[in-house]
């Protein structure tokens, strides 16, 4: 089992109480503050369709944005329309990273939304990122029909994508999409996800940052601390901690979802018992809000 040194910055952020209730059909048509879990693995009975994937709908301030798009996209319009969620109004879509756990959906969503903008990480391929130069590094000596491109610069230089007729705008740096609603680009480092980059959302909250992650390939601990120059005061985390433990000094609530994996979510269950709150398909994570404030 992996093992993660401690963070301050996540002991600050999970120190933090995380409020998490049912949703329903009802609540999904009222306005509200929060994060809705539309695709995970997860959760109590119901007529929500689980698979391996994560997606979730953030509400808040009068943005709706949706955060990945699961791993079926007859699965997420299956959820979406039992939760009477219309992905047509929507303000934005953010990409995690390239899984197709996190990506399949976007073939639903591009039916319905075909022009909405798509946060994406930095990937040499996937989303139609620019190519490396280097590729086309020229040796005169060589013959003529060995030139790439018979020795001019081609016209198209970008990689191909599964979803062409997306609106893809690329993230490499930490990036605000609207007021007090930020994009942070971190990397992992860890085996089978060497240098991939992953996207997190950070929400401006009257009580401190609320994050939205996909799977923290990277470590939750390194997403958080990149969360804290925006503002040291963490509310919250929502998301794939992808088998975080930390020591129970540190932390009073954890809600982990998607790929912690059910060794990591009996080893938190059992450690925090009633201090564990279920983030399962179908849940609703409340966010503070400035107007009741």
């Amino acid at each position: 089992m992996e093992k993660f040194g401690r963070s301050c910055a996540i002991a600050v952020l999970l120190s933090l109480s995380l409020w998490l209730t049912p949703i329903s059909v009802a609540i999904a048509a009222q306005s509200a503050s929060r994060v809705t879990v539309l695709y995970d693995a997860f959760g109590n009975p119901s007529k929500l369709v689980k698979d391996w994937g994560y997606a979730a709908l953030v509400e808040y301030g009068g943005k709706r944005i949706l955060f990945d798009t699961g791993n079926d996209a007859g699965i997420l319009e299956h959820n979406v329309g039992q939760l009477g969620i219309d992905l047509k109004q929507l303000d934005a879509v953010v990409i995690s990273h390239r899984h197709g756990d996190h990506t399949t959906g976007l073939a639903y969503l591009l039916k319905v939304n075909p022009g909405v903008v798509i946060y994406v990480p930095q990937e040499g391929a996937f989303f139609k990122a620019r190519l490396p130069l280097g590729f086309l590094e020229r040796n005169p000596g060589l013959p003529a029909d060995l030139h790439y491109y018979e020795g001019k610069q081609p016209q198209r230089w970008v990689s191909g994508t599964p979803w062409e007729q997306a609106n893809f705008q690329m993230v490499a740096q930490t990036t605000e999409i609207f007021p007090g609603f930020f994009l942070i680009s971190t990397q992992s480092h860890k085996p089978g996800t060497q240098e991939m980059n992953e996207l997190s959302l950070v929400i401006r909250t009257p009580k401190g940052l609320a994050v939205v992650v996909g799977c923290s390939h990277p470590g939750v601990e390194n997403i958080l601390q990149q969360a804290a120059k925006i503002d040291s005061r963490l509310y919250t985390v929502t998301g794939g901690f992808h088998l975080v433990l930390t020591p129970r000094e540190e932390v009073e609530r954890v809600a982990p979802s998607h790929c912690t994996s059910e060794l990591g979510f009996a080893v938190f269950l059992a450690t925090f018992k009633v201090r564990f709150d279920h983030a399962g398909l179908g849940a609703a994570i409340p966010l503070p809000d400035w107007g009741a404030n």
